[in-house]
């Protein structure tokens, strides 16, 4: 039974309705700026060694996993099968709705990286997930949940609309210590913008990230 530490307030929406309506059709563009997603491929090259087999949870067409870098497997998961399969780093999906069932149909201590980028902030029953993160993963695997400050605002739950991103951080790692995970890695910097404009000092996506490692 995992430890609960929301709210049932801090859980709602203001946009109700069953998220694969939301994403019932596929969006093949990037939620996120050039910057973050080279400082996000970046971390992924030096947090996940290439024999692991990996979690893309709450994916989409792209992974951001390094070209070059082969796993031994990708697993991916979120809620639209064409964005799915448009990923050419899967070798294997599945489409779920994590808010109405939060159970990973995999093995116990099968995986040893998990990947949640800009998805934490959509997920209404954390705990029950980081409950089944820690089922999943492997001894000395871990958990990264990365985001920066977008949202769809009306499909983030109150805690995560309310919060800033200091919150953010402190949110996501009450949640995970709280299923039995030791305290994360926290990683807050500022992104340079691609160009012109990052030659003139121009900002990108802040990169914030929440890196838990399984004992």
């Amino acid at each position: 039974m995992a430890v609960q530490v929301l709210q049932n307030e801090q859980r709602s929406k203001l946009d109700q309705n069953d998220d694969v309506l939301f994403y019932a059709e596929p969006r093949f563009v990037h939620h996120l700026d050039e910057a973050f997603r080279g400082r996000l491929t970046r971390l992924y090259r030096e947090k996940i060694p290439s024999c692991s087999t990996v979690l893309d949870l709450m994916s989409s067409w792209v992974s951001h996993l390094p070209d070059d870098v082969i796993y031994d497997r990708v697993i991916g998961h979120g809620l639209n099968e064409k964005e799915l399969v448009a990923n050419n780093r899967l070798d294997s999906h599945w489409v779920q709705n994590f808010n109405l069932n939060q159970s990973i149909p995999l093995k116990d201590e099968s995986i040893d990286a998990t990947l949640i980028i800009a998805g934490w902030q959509y997920l209404q029953q954390p705990e029950d997930m980081a409950e089944e993160l820690l089922r999943v993963t492997r001894s000395k695997g871990q958990v990264i949940v990365a985001f920066s400050n977008r949202m769809f605002f009306t499909k983030a739950p109150q805690i995560w609309r309310d919060g800033d991103d200091r919150d953010h951080f402190s949110y996501v790692s009450k949640v995970l210590m709280a299923q039995g995970w030791p305290k994360p890695e926290i990683i807050a910097e500022e992104t340079r913008s691609k160009g012109v404009l990052g030659l003139l000092g121009g900002k990108g996506d802040p990169f914030f990230a929440v890196i838990a490692t399984k004992p």
